[in-house]
């Protein structure tokens, strides 16, 4: 797979939470922090993750906002 996208960051599906609709996907980081990504139900079963499917995480955007209290 080839993406233009710079920011992907590997990592292993920690766990799956489904609701009606999407569903959470926590990922681990080699470092061991970890990603949360909330994608449809339908595209969770498409790709067939479950705990322990490698994944790349795809960040795309134009602006990260930063706020201090």
């Amino acid at each position: 797979m080839k993406i233009s996208a710079r920011n992907q960051l590997a990592g292993q599906v920690k766990s799956i939470t489904s609701g009606v609709v999407n569903a959470e996907v926590v990922i681990v980081l080699p470092g061991g922090g970890e990603i949360v990504s909330v994608i449809t139900k339908a595209s969770a079963k498409t790709l067939k993750l479950k705990k322990g499917s490698p994944v790349i995480a795809v960040i795309k955007a134009s602006d990260i906002l930063l706020a201090v209290p």
